[in-house]
C-alpha cells in the first residue's frame, strides 16, 4: 500500500502553504485552505482534491460545511475524527469572526440589517432559540440576548424575560428575532400569538418593538415588512 500524499510530496504548484505565504490567504481556493487544515490526503488523493470531493458533497458551500457532523465528514477516505473536528473548529471560527463585525454599535435601518446580523447566529442552529436585539434612541445596537432555546419546531418565550433585558439595558426599542430550523420561513400561528403578545407588552412600557424576524438559511420574514406591526 502507497503511503498518504503529504504537503511536502505534492508537487511545486500545489503545494498551499506556499501559495499562501507568497500570494496571502485571498489568492488560495476554499480547498486549498481546508488542504492546509487537514495536512494530508489519502492513496488516492491529494489533500486538494480530497477537500475538493467534500466540498462537491457540499454544493461547494462553506455554510453547507459547517453543518456536517464529525460522522459525515469521516465517511471520506482519508479523514478521520481529527481531521473532521480540525475542519468543523475551522467552520466556527469564522462564524464568530462574522459574529463580531457588528460589535461596533451597528445602526439598524431596515430588516435586512437585523438579518445581516442574526444570521451568522442561528444559521446552523439545529432548534429553534429566540433572540432580541436591543437598541439606543439612534436605532444602534446595544446588545443581543438569547432568551429561550427549544426544539425542532418551536421555542418557549417568556416576555417578562424579554422586557426585563430592555429595562436592564435602557433599550428605548426592541428586535425580537428567533430561526426556523426546517427552512420554512412562514410564520406559525404561535409565532402570530408571541408577536401580539410581545407588542401590546412592551407599548405598556413604552419600549418599541420595531420588528419581529423569522430567520432561515437563506432568507427571512420580517412582520414590519408585511406590515403586520
Amino acid at each position: 500500500m502507497t503511503d498518504k500524499l503529504n504537503i511536502n510530496q505534492w508537487a511545486e504548484e500545489d503545494r498551499p502553504r506556499e501559495k499562501m505565504m507568497l500570494h496571502g490567504a485571498a489568492a488560495l481556493t476554499n480547498a486549498e485552505l481546508l488542504a492546509i487544515l487537514i495536512g494530508s490526503g489519502n492513496t488516492e488523493d491529494t489533500a486538494v482534491e480530497l477537500m475538493r470531493k467534500v466540498l462537491d458533497g457540499c454544493r461547494n458551500s462553506l455554510s453547507e460545511l459547517g453543518k456536517c457532523t464529525v460522522d459525515d465528514l469521516c465517511r471520506y477516505k482519508g479523514i478521520g475524527p481529527a481531521k473532521a473536528v480540525t475542519i468543523l473548529a475551522a467552520s466556527e471560527l469564522g462564524k464568530r469572526r462574522k459574529e463580531e463585525e457588528p460589535a461596533r454599535r451597528k445602526q439598524i435601518r431596515c430588516s435586512t440589517d437585523i438579518y445581516d446580523w442574526f444570521h451568522p447566529l442561528m444559521c446552523d442552529l439545529p432548534v429553534e432559540e429566540c433572540w432580541i436585539m436591543l437598541l439606543n434612541q439612534a436605532s444602534k445596537v446595544i446588545d443581543t440576548v438569547r432568551i429561550s432555546r427549544g426544539g425542532l419546531a418551536s421555542t418557549q418565550v417568556d416576555v417578562r424575560c424579554i422586557l426585563r433585558e430592555a429595562l436592564l439595558k435602557r433599550a428605548t426599542a426592541f428586535v425580537l428575532c428567533h430561526n426556523h430550523p426546517s427552512g420554512n420561513r412562514t410564520p406559525s400561528t404561535d409565532d402570530d400569538r408571541l408577536t401580539q403578545s410581545v407588542a401590546v407588552a412592551s407599548k405598556t412600557m413604552n419600549i418599541r418593538l420595531l420588528d419581529h424576524l423569522i430567520v432561515t438559511d437563506g432568507g427571512y420574514y420580517s412582520y414590519a415588512d408585511e406590515g403586520r406591526l
